[in-house]
């Protein structure tokens, strides 16, 4: 399931346990890069095709130049047997994905739902100038947290975004959570720091 590019930092996530099913379907898909220029990736193409042919209508893609986090998460939602949000290409409909786990308040602050804390495999979604990102929660530091998504500098692979970006936490609807997706305290090399739970 782990790519041989798969960064050693995160090799943690081999011995965590049984991990949430969009996790065991995004981490393949791991150093996934567009064309530079001309052309595009045909492994992203067929992203969008499957959906398609599967019911879940991506309009608006035409190659890899057309930002893709969306069509990342749909296609990982998707093939973990998840419902994929509509409009799923544009990042902030991630935001209505599954339960809420936290949301930003009025007051600015990102608070969680019933106690509950972000998570292994939780959705994330934010606000950045002039438009939005998704990807899928590894873990956090004290100012950011660290995610496996695509599109980040056009590839898929694991990234920081400071937590104040982040708009929304949502949890894949499932009936019995792994024991893995709890939260995890990261250091900044991206190695395992301690449980957040």
């Amino acid at each position: 399931m782990f790519p041989q590019n798969f960064p050693n930092e995160y090799s943690w996530l081999k011995n965590i346990g049984v991990l949430p099913r969009v996790l065991q379907e995004a981490i393949p898909l791991y150093g996934t890069a567009e064309v530079i220029g001309t052309g595009s990736s045909k492994t992203i193409l067929s992203w969008r095709d499957t959906l398609n042919q599967n019911g879940v209508k991506i309009s608006g893609y035409s190659d890899d130049g057309v930002p893709w986090c969306g069509l990342f998460a749909a296609y990982v939602a998707f093939k973990a047997g998840k419902a994929v949000v509509d409009d799923p290409l544009w990042a902030l409909n991630w935001a209505k994905f599954g339960d809420p786990v936290a949301r930003r308040g009025t007051d600015g602050k990102l608070s969680g739902v019933d106690g509950r804390k972000p998570s292994l495999g939780d959705v994330l979604a934010y606000k950045r100038p002039g438009g939005g990102h998704v990807n899928f929660y590894i873990g956090e530091t004290a100012t950011h947290f660290v995610g496996l998504g695509g599109n980040q500098s056009d590839q898929v692979n694991i990234k920081a975004i400071p937590k104040a970006q982040c708009v929304a936490v949502r949890r894949p609807l499932m009936t019995s959570p792994p024991a893995s997706m709890k939260p995890i305290q990261l250091a900044r090399s991206g190695e395992i720091a301690g449980n957040l739970a």
